[in-house]
């Protein structure tokens, strides 16, 4: 068996605001597989400044990935622990070799085109006219769960924004919830979880930065609004560990996104974690190409969740890979009448 990597730079349609900065470009690197006359393929993607392996040997741990492929998936990924994102690229790969169509990894209903999966739709952060307009644009486009991203503007400014959209549509028409990323302090997220509370939102996503054990685990206690861990689950590898946070924090759910928590194995390990302690759970991408959300979709497709999944990030790109996957009315479709087209070898 032969393996390579190829890079490939994402570049944003329009330059797309998180509480990390503002994003223009997201990398990305594809390892291909070949045995045989057969090729699979698998993607590696990083989130600058938050994927646990956004380390400066990054790309030294990829050519070593495929100078010794011969070692076959379950050492490698052993020997990956701390590269979740080299993990699911493998993960990917393997599948992708053995599968008889190379991008059916996990063939099902969703895969033949026949069933959907309910997604929520992104709302990025910026200023208030752009983001009140991204909301009407979604609603618009048939989705009946907004996801909308905190923490850029000011508290005030983005209560005024939800505020005017719940009065706008009740909670039963359409599901609302919010992503802080970490931006809230520990003295006054409580007051703000309470304000946001009369707002019926679903959830919110990581109140305060992660890490913060004893603080979040008294935020999910008093909270009047459902919190939801994510950037809390990052470069978290031993089982121990994991049990001892969901434990601890005892969240409402919990969000998973294959790149950065060490791929299918990592995440069902999280599944199954707060499956136990009596917590739910949805799976997001984390910006990654068509190709690492298809793996995503169908496997998520798998878990027979019917919560929405964030998994509607396909069209944020310029020079994405053209794939069988579309939204539509606020789900995710597998249109298995459009082919791939995947070329790697005009990349660098």
């Amino acid at each position: 068996m032969k393996a390579t990597y190829k890079k490939h730079v994402l570049e944003f349609k329009r330059p797309s605001g998180t509480s990390r900065g503002i994003l223009k470009t997201k990398e990305t690197w594809f390892i291909i597989l070949e045995k045989a006359d057969k090729t699979g393929i698998g993607e590696c993607g990083i989130l600058r400044t938050l994927s646990v392996d956004d380390v400066p040997e990054y790309e030294e741990k990829l050519k070593w990935t495929c100078n010794n492929i011969h070692l076959g998936l379950t050492v490698l990924l052993q020997e990956l622990i701390a590269f979740p994102s080299i993990q699911f690229g493998l993960e990917q790969a393997f599948l992708s070799l053995e599968s008889h169509h190379k991008f059916e990894l996990f063939p099902s209903e969703f895969t033949q085109g026949s069933k959907a999966i309910p997604i929520n739709g992104l709302v990025w952060m910026g200023e208030e006219r752009f983001m009140k307009q991204q909301i009407h644009e979604k609603i618009d486009q048939g989705f009946s769960c907004i996801k909308m991203k905190i923490g850029a503007i000011d508290f005030e400014t983005e209560f005024k924004l939800l505020k005017s959209i719940r009065k706008e549509y009740s909670k039963s028409d359409i599901e609302l919830r919010v992503d802080a990323n970490g931006a809230f302090s520990p003295e006054n997220a409580l007051d703000k979880l309470k304000v946001l509370s009369e707002l019926c939102l679903h959830s919110i996503e990581q109140p305060i930065k992660s890490g913060q054990y004893n603080e979040m685990a008294r935020l999910c206690q008093e909270s009047p609004l459902a919190i939801a861990l994510d950037e809390e689950l990052i470069g978290v590898f031993d089982v121990t560990k994991k049990e001892k946070i969901i434990q601890t924090i005892q969240p409402q759910y919990i969000i998973l996104k294959p790149s950065l928590v060490g791929g299918f194995k990592g995440s069902e390990e999280w599944i199954s974690i707060a499956k136990d302690n009596n917590v739910d759970y949805w799976v997001t991408s984390a910006l990654e190409s068509n190709v690492g959300l298809n793996a995503i979709s169908q496997w998520t497709y798998t878990l027979d969740s019917k919560m929405p999944q964030g998994l509607g990030t396909g069209g944020l790109y310029t020079n994405n890979i053209d794939s069988p996957l579309e939204v539509k009315k606020g789900q995710l479709h597998y249109n298995n009448k459009v082919d791939w087209n995947f070329k790697p070898q005009q990349w660098v």
